[in-house]
């Protein structure tokens, strides 16, 4: 059984940053995708970032492209997010998630990722 814990959150004022954690178990994380995806109070859930199983390939959310950075190291089966130049519209909980498939080409739509961890709460104060 897969599992996600994701690690970092917390109240940091604007202008700040943060690097959020993903640590992943349960199955040869080299081989999956992973992406962060962020939900604020009243919103829908939406993705942050995205980067393929390899990572070469990634994706950004226009509200946080150039601010915010997906990698991973495969050597310790973590995926990271790092956040600068953090706005109060950034405040929400932090998902990570794992895509369903192996070796596939980079996902963007949260149906396709099928491990999702418990969550992390990011607070950017004004």
């Amino acid at each position: 059984q897969e599992q996600l814990v994701e690690s970092g959150g917390g109240l940091v004022q604007a202008g700040g940053s943060l690097r959020l954690s993903c640590a992943q178990s349960g199955r040869t994380f080299s081989e999956y995708g992973m992406g962060w995806f962020r939900q604020a109070p009243g919103k829908e859930r939406s993705i942050v970032a995205s980067i393929n199983w390899s990572g070469m390939s990634t994706y950004y959310a226009d509200s946080v492209k150039g601010r915010f950075t997906i990698s991973r190291d495969n050597a310790k089966n973590t995926v990271y997010l790092q956040m600068n130049s953090l706005k109060p519209e950034d405040t929400a909980v932090y998902y990570c998630a794992a895509d369903e498939s192996p070796y596939s080409a980079l996902k963007l739509n949260g149906a396709a990722f099928g491990s999702w961890g418990q969550g992390t709460q990011v607070t950017v104060s004004s």
